[in-house]
């Protein structure tokens, strides 16, 4: 199972990597609907699972694994570990964040430092004797920079301030207003303040952000380089902690704004990472983060790695 901030992907399958059942739910993250809510979803959506692989009602499952958004601090991964241990859904249970699903979709390097940036944006990292690394992913709170919610604001307030005068033009303000077919950058905010555009609209600015930034313009590529530099910055602390930086490991770029590969970002990141560890080889996420799952709930079964034949065939099937 991989439950992100805005869905969840689950996959039932059996102990030789034959996927029995893959169905869609909306997020379980206990950030956005609580730890009881989480827990009710939960449940709901393996009963789901096992009805559409049509598994009979007294056979129960070898391991349950559920890798999540929103299960950031120990505590809360060990009162999401108890709460899903306690609905009895399976013999095994092992609930932790959605990083270390998305590592496994990445790469089956031992030693691996993932970056997701999506709607928002965390790091962690791996090393072969167990030993993890993670960052608390509470947001501004917590020293959290980007993410598509973070980036698409900033793109509305630099294209304000341009248009103002208290700070540089851009062409974001031009941007912003074609996006909306409103006169002005002031009048989109306002618009979106009063309601007349729903909120959510907003993080349509994320992706304008880019095109802005890709057509030259120094505002916006300066923030695109701010994000460079934060990537830059997760993956040098997670590695740095299980001491990589000098070590062959991989890095693993998740998350929508990371896999659209924005030439301007991207070729950044690479350059910075080059630098920063020159052992160190990059790969963007192709499969899908519920691949990872699946395959770390076949480790466990497999008392370690599964046989590469086995995992070609859980990505393919996925």
């Amino acid at each position: 199972m991989d439950g992100g901030n805005s869905k969840t992907d689950v996959v039932l399958g059996d102990s030789d990597g034959r996927i029995l059942a893959r169905i869609h739910g909306p997020t379980i993250s206990p950030h956005v609907i609580g730890l009881q809510g989480c827990l009710d979803q939960l449940g709901d959506l393996v009963r789901r699972a096992r009805a559409t692989a049509a598994v009979p009602a007294g056979l129960p499952l070898s391991r349950l694994s559920a890798y999540l958004a929103g299960a950031d601090l120990p505590v809360e991964v060990e009162r999401l570990n108890a709460g899903v241990t306690a609905l009895g859904l399976a013999d095994a249970v092992t609930v932790d964040n959605d990083l270390f699903a998305l590592l496994r979709a990445g790469t089956a390097d031992p030693d691996a430092v993932g970056v997701v940036c999506g709607a928002g944006i965390n790091a962690a990292g791996r090393r072969r004797d167990g030993q993890t690394s993670r960052f608390p992913a509470l947001g501004q709170l917590s020293g959290d920079w980007g993410g598509g919610q973070h980036l698409a604001p900033l793109a509305l307030y630099h294209a304000v301030r341009g248009e103002d005068g208290r700070g540089p033009a851009t062409g974001l303000t031009a941007a912003v207003t074609d996006r909306f077919g409103l006169p002005s950058a002031e009048a989109v905010s306002v618009a979106l303040h009063l309601g007349d555009l729903p909120a959510g609209r907003i993080d349509e600015l994320c992706e304008v952000l880019f095109t802005v930034a890709a057509a030259g313009d120094a505002v916006a590529a300066r923030v695109v380089s701010r994000l460079a530099a934060e990537i830059e910055a997760l993956v040098r602390v997670a590695a740095g902690r299980l001491s990589l930086l000098d070590a062959p490991y991989t890095v693993v770029l998740g998350g929508g704004v990371l896999t659209a590969r924005h030439p301007l970002l991207h070729t950044d990141i690479l350059g910075r990472l080059a630098k920063l560890s020159p052992r160190a080889s990059v790969t963007v996420l192709s499969s899908p983060p519920v691949a990872g799952a699946a395959l770390l709930a076949l480790d466990a079964l497999h008392g370690g790695p599964v046989p590469a034949t086995m995992e070609a065939a859980v990505r393919a099937g996925l």
